[in-house]
């Protein structure tokens, strides 16, 4: 499971695009979250899975404003090009 952790550190490190990265981040918190649940169980620590809940429903949450922030972006990046387009062409 390490050995996947480290390719998906790599994965946000390099990308190519943001949605790989955000992808790559996701991922990391999943795992990071069963290797949490995972030695809860061991050593028998309850309030390690609320800790796990927790860290799950910010990483959720996170991807998503990040995943919005980053469309939002995007649409503005393309009206704005048009407008541009737009512009060039009535010259």
């Amino acid at each position: 499971m390490l050995v996947f952790m480290i390719l998906f550190m790599v994965r946000v490190a390099i990308g190519p695009s943001i949605w790989d990265r955000l992808l790559g981040l996701n991922l990391l918190t999943t795992k990071t979250i069963v290797i949490i649940i995972v030695f809860a169980s061991i050593s028998d620590v309850a309030f390690l899975m609320d800790f796990a809940l927790v860290y799950a429903l910010f990483g959720f949450i996170g991807t998503i404003f990040v995943a919005l922030f980053l469309s939002e972006r995007q649409r503005k990046l393309r009206a704005r090009e048009e407008r541009t387009h737009e512009a060039g062409e009535g010259n």
